[in-house]
C-alpha cells in the first residue's frame, strides 16, 4: 500500500472531475484524480454524452438522413452496421481519452486507479477490483465527482442482449427491427430518434402525455410531429407493470391490461447518484431522499472542505454545467475569487432534430403573469434549410410586450445546440428584440431565424397598437 499526501483529491475524472482538477493545478496545487476506471473521461466518455452524441452524428451521415428532403419517396434507406457505427464511435473515444491525459499529464495530475473509499473526513483509501488495498490519501480538500448511473431496478432483468440501459445499448452488435424504450425523458428521445432513424421500428412509452414534457409545450409537439415523420411512435398515460425476456424477444405488460413486444428493449427510466462506494456516511455526510449529496451555492457539503458535483449533486445534470460546476468549486476550495453558478444556462437535447433552450418557457411565463409576446421563425422560411435539406424547425423566441426584453430563446432544428448561445447572450445582458431586427445577420444561416423571429414578434405588437 502506497501513501499519498495532497492538496486536492478528485473522485472521478469526467466532466465536472476533469475541470474541478485542472483548475486546481492551475491555482498551484498538487493534485490527485481517483478513476475506478483504466482511464479517465468518466461515463461521460465511454457510455454517456460523446458516444450518444458521436452515434447520432454517424447515423445521420451514414443513412444520408438529409437527403430525403431531396429524393422524396425515391429515398432508399442505406443499410448501416453496427460495426461501421462503432467505428467511427470508438475512433472518437480514443481522440478524447488521448487529449484528457494529455491534459492531466501537462498539468501534473496524478490518476490514482481504483475505487474511492472514505475512512473519515480527511482520509480516503483506495482498493483494485479485487477489493486489495493498493492507496491511503490524505489531502486538504476532496471533491467529489463520481457521476451517475442508469436507475436500473431489481425486478427488470437486464440481460445486455435483449433487456438493457442506457450503457450497455451500444453493445448490442446489431441494429435491430424493433425497438421498445421506456421513459420519454432526455436519453430515452435521444436514442429513439436515432434509431429510427436507422429504420428500427421504434415505440416510446411513457406515464406523461408526451415526450420530453419539461421543454416548452410547443417545442415539445414540434418535436413529437417531427419524430412521427420519421416512424417514431409513442404512447403515453401507460405504465409497465411486468418486463421480462421472451426466448429473444421482450415482453412488457402495462397496468392497462396491454402489452408489447420487440427485439430489444431500452429501460430509461432516470438515472441514480453513483456514490454507493463511496462510504460517504464515515464523513457524517448524509444524502437526501432522492439519493443526491446536498451542496450550498458553493459546492461545499455539510463538511467544508468536501466538495460535491456534477450527476452525484442532482440536476441539471449535463456535461456543460457539470464542467462550470466543477470549476468553480475548486477555485472556492483553493481560496480564489469565484462566483455562484449561473442562473440562465443552455440546455441541448440530441433528438433528430436536436433542440436547444435558454431562459423561461411559455408555459413559465403564463402562470407568472408576465405580459409577453413570441416571435416565431420557421425553418421552412429560412433559405438555409432549404439548402441543407432539413426544413423542420423552429426559432421561438419569448420577449416582454412592453420592454422587448428577450425572456427566453427556444430552437427545435438543424443546429439548435450551436445556435441557441446568440440566444444565451441576449438574454445575459438584456437585450431587448429589436437589436436582432437592428444588426444584419449572414445570409444564408440558420441564425438568421433570430432576425426573422424578433420580425415577426415585432409585428404582433405594432399591430396590437
Amino acid at each position: 500500500m502506497e501513501d499519498i499526501k495532497a492538496d486536492v483529491v478528485v473522485i472521478g475524472s469526467g466532466p465536472a472531475g476533469q475541470k474541478a482538477a485542472i483548475q486546481a493545478a492551475k491555482l498551484g496545487k498538487n493534485v490527485i484524480v481517483v478513476e475506478k476506471d483504466a482511464e479517465p473521461g468518466g461515463a461521460c466518455l465511454y457510455s454517456g454524452t460523446i458516444p450518444s452524441k458521436t452515434f447520432r452524428e454517424a447515423v445521420v451521415d451514414l443513412t444520408r438522413f438529409y437527403d430525403r428532403h431531396f429524393e422524396g419517396k425515391e429515398y432508399i434507406l442505406p443499410d448501416v452496421t453496427i460495426d461501421e457505427l462503432n467505428f467511427r464511435l470508438n475512433s472518437v473515444i480514443k481522440e478524447e481519452r488521448n487529449i484528457i491525459t494529455r491534459q492531466f499529464k501537462k498539468n501534473g495530475i496524478r490518476i490514482v486507479p481504483g475505487s474511492a473509499r472514505f475512512e473519515n473526513q480527511n482520509t480516503l483509501i483506495v482498493v483494485d477490483s479485487d477489493y486489495r488495498l493498493k492507496y491511503q490519501i490524505k489531502a486538504t480538500t476532496f471533491i467529489i465527482a463520481t457521476g451517475s448511473n442508469p436507475r436500473n431496478p431489481s425486478d427488470v432483468p437486464f440481460d445486455h442482449q435483449v433487456i438493457l440501459d442506457s450503457t450497455t445499448l451500444l453493445g448490442i452488435g446489431r441494429v435491430p427491427k424493433s425497438m421498445i424504450v421506456l421513459g420519454g425523458g432526455i436519453i430515452g428521445s435521444e436514442y429513439a430518434s436515432f434509431f429510427s432513424a436507422l429504420g428500427t421500428e421504434v415505440t416510446v412509452i411513457d406515464r406523461k402525455e408526451h415526450m420530453l414534457p419539461l421543454l416548452d409545450a410547443e417545442i415539445g409537439i414540434h418535436l413529437q410531429t417531427a419524430l412521427t415523420d420519421i416512424g417514431l411512435k409513442f404512447l403515453g398515460k401507460k405504465e409497465p407493470i411486468e418486463i421480462k425476456r421472451v426466448e429473444d424477444h421482450a415482453y412488457v405488460k402495462f397496468k392497462d391490461g396491454s402489452s408489447l413486444e420487440a427485439d430489444v428493449l431500452l429501460y430509461a427510466l432516470g438515472r441514480v447518484a453513483n456514490i454507493e462506494a463511496l462510504h460517504i456516511e464515515n464523513t457524517g455526510i448524509i444524502v437526501d431522499a432522492k439519493g443526491y449529496i446536498p451542496v450550498n451555492a458553493l459546492f461545499q457539503t455539510t463538511v467544508p472542505h468536501i466538495y460535491a458535483v456534477g450527476d452525484v449533486i442532482g440536476g441539471p445534470c449535463l456535461a456543460s454545467t457539470s464542467m462550470e460546476q466543477g470549476r468553480l468549486a475548486a477555485r472556492h476550495a483553493c481560496g480564489v475569487q469565484t462566483h455562484h453558478f449561473p442562473t440562465f444556462y443552455p440546455v441541448g437535447i440530441y433528438t433528430i432534430p436536436e433542440i436547444s433552450s435558454c431562459g423561461y418557457t411559455e408555459e413559465e411565463l403564463k402562470a407568472w403573469g408576465f405580459h409577453y409576446e413570441v416571435g416565431r421563425a420557421h425553418y421552412y422560411e429560412i433559405a438555409r434549410s432549404h439548402i441543407a435539406g432539413s426544413n423542420t424547425g423552429l426559432f421561438k423566441v419569448l420577449f416582454h410586450a412592453e420592454t422587448l426584453e428577450i425572456l427566453g430563446v427556444h430552437v427545435i432544428g438543424r443546429n439548435a445546440t450551436e445556435v441557441i448561445h446568440i440566444g444565451q447572450m441576449g438574454i445575459s445582458f438584456r437585450a431587448h428584440l429589436d437589436y436582432f431586427i437592428d444588426h444584419v445577420f449572414n445570409y444564408p444561416t440558420y441564425a438568421e431565424g433570430y432576425r426573422v423571429a424578433a420580425l415577426n414578434g415585432i409585428n404582433k405588437i405594432k399591430f396590437k397598437k
